[in-house]
């Protein structure tokens, strides 16, 4: 791995720019995984992180119609010389696009078995939110 990041910051140096800035999101996968699946009026919301030691360790936002996770994966594995590396340590932030705005009273959260789980349920509004706007006439002024 370490040839790896050597070739690829002499790309880098050679061309004279991020050359593999456009590339490692398509060679990457987005971390956490998630799936989505929308039942009527609710979303769940499932996304993969192994090795994470406690829940206070990620962040859940939701904001209107996006959901952010982010978070630290720390596997604690010292020592020995790591042969392969295919589970993503460190630090994580993804942001998702939900399908629909969700309400900001009623959302749940639970962690097991690697597995983040968050329910949201579809915000639905009676009321409008239009508002009327006074008009000053400048004539009477």
């Amino acid at each position: 791995m370490k040839h790896f990041d050597d070739w690829k910051k002499n790309l880098d140096h050679f061309f004279g720019q991020d050359f593999w800035g456009e590339f490692e999101g398509l060679m990457k996968p987005s971390i956490p995984q998630m799936n989505i699946y929308q039942y009527d009026n609710e979303l769940l919301c499932i996304a993969n992180i192994p090795g994470m030691n406690h829940p206070k360790n990620v962040d859940v936002l939701v904001d209107h119609s996006s959901l952010i996770i982010k978070g630290s994966v720390d596997l604690n594995h010292r020592g020995g010389h790591q042969l392969m590396s295919e589970i993503a340590v460190g630090a994580f932030e993804r942001s998702i696009d939900l399908p629909f705005p969700v309400r900001s009273d009623k959302m749940e959260a639970t962690y097991k078995h690697g597995l983040l789980i968050i329910q949201l349920y579809r915000l639905i509004s009676d009321s409008t939110n239009q508002k009327p706007i006074k008009i000053r006439h400048l004539e009477d002024e």
